[in-house]
């Protein structure tokens, strides 16, 4: 490769910093934000004056702000203990104390909310019975939490109106089709306010700030999801805003001025936003091709935050200024070592598969390829089912393309953001159909003169991780090399195994891959482990022990019965994570033994 793009260590890589979550203070004057920068996720906040930066928390467990008390007399966030994700809410008041505002050994507790009137916050917490999210209300004074809504029926609780009478809920069927209701909570009645044929998508957003309206998204009647408002008083439905793309997301600030809707615009997510009083678009500055997430409108109106990135740049704040029409980028999380110049910007390609349905997907080429060179190659696949790989930051992927690995990231059949008929396109067909076309996406490979094409391997995580393990199990010729990173390897027991918490959607998803009590032969078809005999190329597993969806015992099992068939096998175990790498040690231990394994069974 050509001397010019220089090489980086994963050190290097881990020294960027990622940022989550953003609240802006009631007098706009200060934002808090969650970053890595000390290894692990804290709460950190930056004056907008001075741009001066102060840790808030010193947690090992990764902390997930929410906001700022309205009195700013301090914040709250969201822990959980080594990954479990059995979270619960934090205060630290203004003096510097942490207290868990919702403690139980097996309570998992989320914020809903913030009340109109400031006065306290709405939350949600399975306390009363693990399988269902009740909503609580939190009184600032007292801090004593009381049960405003028993979810008895497996709602998922959606937004409460300002005048607090209101709760909007909806319901999985599958995981293409939602019911959507009203519940009243002065009268206690209940709304179903989406009777309707088919599977139709239905998702609450927001109510308006005078009560009366309802914004929801859905794709009724249409392949893409866009956003609709329901007249509490007329019962009717309008169209507020749809495009070519799904609607991903939509947030009204405080008074409803303005309106911010975000699109899943092949696989990059676009901001749009709206001044309602005026009923115009705002025209905004060019924003990073990647994602933007993490909304805050200030409560007087005058200020937006967000967090953006794109495939080749990390996570930054972005702060504008509705009044002046500053814009500012308020963070820099690129390592000064690396040379913006030197990662790669990724680009959104398409390939035909077996049948001729076009599978869109995410390239990365290594910048100093020299004519006539080849590359080893990679196909990643995303977790789910229904997941997507979007043009964001991926430090794993610009550490490998760094060190002269091409990428491919396929959204295969059964991914969302392509339309509903695309995402229903693999159910009960996992393993097979979705399978078939991380084999095309190989083929796909083939036809790039800078690809060599004895050298492609399968790497993916969570689901996609369980389509390593079947790739080289059902496929076993197809790719030289897999990395399964927390992956299943028997669908029977992780089915049997969600946490209780899913409630409903456990039921969608056994509809949409298979009904463990019902199906169990079926299952075994498509489940690795009892297929392992047939995998005769090397493997790479990493499993995080404290996984509540994933057990380590998947890895356990899958990890021992390839053992057998004297087949080179790597195991690593992270005992202090969940689902997925939240600290930097490990995220730097993870992807250095994954280009070890690389450069040792796919590059030599």
């Amino acid at each position: 490769m050509n001397k010019r793009v220089r090489k980086y260590t994963i050190h290097q890589f881990m020294k960027n910093t990622t940022i989550s979550g953003t609240a802006l203070s009631s007098d706009g004057r200060k934002i808090l934000f969650s970053s890595d920068e000390s290894g692990v996720f804290n709460a950190y906040e930056m004056d907008l004056e001075t741009g001066k930066v102060s840790k808030l928390t010193d947690s090992q467990d990764s902390v997930y702000i929410k906001g700022y008390l309205p009195d700013g007399s301090g914040f709250l966030f969201e822990k959980d203990n080594g990954g479990n994700e059995i979270s619960h809410i934090y205060l630290k008041d203004a003096d510097g104390n942490e207290r868990d505002l919702t403690p139980g050994e097996k309570v998992k507790a989320m914020f809903h909310s913030w009340d109109d009137d400031s006065k306290g916050f709405y939350f949600l917490s399975n306390k009363r019975d693990s399988r269902y999210f009740d909503v609580y209300y939190m009184d600032l004074k007292n801090f004593k939490a009381e049960l405003i809504f028993e979810n008895s029926e497996g709602f998922n609780p959606g937004p409460i109106s300002s005048d607090g009478r209101f709760i909007a809920l909806s319901r999985a069927i599958t995981m293409n089709n939602f019911e959507m209701y009203i519940k009243d909570l002065k009268t206690d009645e209940l709304l179903h306010i989406t009777p309707h044929k088919g599977e139709v998508f239905y998702a609450p957003v927001c109510f308006s700030k005078d009560s009366r309206a309802l914004y929801f998204i859905t794709d009724e009647d249409r392949e893409f999801r866009y956003l609709k408002k329901y007249i509490l008083s007329t019962g009717t439905s309008e169209t507020v805003k749809s495009f070519a793309w799904d609607v991903l997301f939509a947030k009204l600030s405080k008074n409803n001025k303005f309106l911010a809707v975000t699109i899943n615009n092949d696989a990059r997510i676009e901001l749009k936003l709206y001044d309602l009083e005026r009923d115009m678009e705002i025209n905004l500055p060019e924003l990073p091709k990647g994602e933007i997430t993490d909304f805050d409108f200030s409560k007087d109106e005058k200020f937006l935050a967000f967090v953006a990135d794109a495939s080749n740049s990390p996570k930054n704040l972005f702060f504008l200024n509705f009044q002046t029409g500053e814009f500012k980028k308020l963070t820099d999380s690129l390592n000064p070592e690396i040379t913006p110049e030197d990662l790669v910007e990724a680009e959104v390609v398409r390939f035909k598969s077996f049948d001729g349905l076009e599978i869109p997907g995410i390239l990365y080429k290594p910048k100093g390829i020299e004519k006539g060179e080849r590359v080893p190659a990679l196909v990643y696949v995303h977790g789910g089912p229904g997941g997507q790989t979007m043009l964001g930051y991926r430090p794993l992927f610009q550490y490998l393309v760094n060190h002269g690995y091409a990428i491919f990231a396929v959204n295969n059949r059964g991914s969302s953001g392509y339309g509903k008929s695309f995402f229903k396109a693999a159910d009960h067909k996992h393993g097979e159909l979705d399978l078939a076309d991380c084999v095309e996406a190989r083929r796909f490979f083939e036809t790039l003169d800078f690809i060599d094409k004895a050298k492609i391997g399968i790497i993916g995580g969570s689901y996609g991780g369980y389509m390593v393990l079947a790739a080289l199990a059902f496929k076993p010729e197809v790719f030289e090399v897999g990395i399964d990173i927390f992956g299943v390897s028997n669908w029977v027991r992780t089915l049997k195994g969600i946490p209780p918490w899913w409630g409903a959607m456990r039921d969608a998803l056994y509809k949409k891959i298979g009904d463990p009590y019902k199906e169990e032969e079926y299952l075994i078809s498509i489940s690795p482990l009892f297929h392992a005999e047939r995998i005769v190329k090397p493997l790479l597993v990493l499993q995080g022990a404290n996984d509540p969806r994933v057990l380590k015992v998947e890895s356990d099992e899958i990890v021992e019965k390839v053992r057998k068939n004297g087949v080179p096998v790597e195991y690593v175990i992270f005992e202090d994570e969940g689902h997925g790498f939240t600290k930097k040690a490990n995220q730097l231990k993870a992807y250095k033994t994954i280009l070890e394994f690389l450069d040792k069974y796919l590059a030599s």
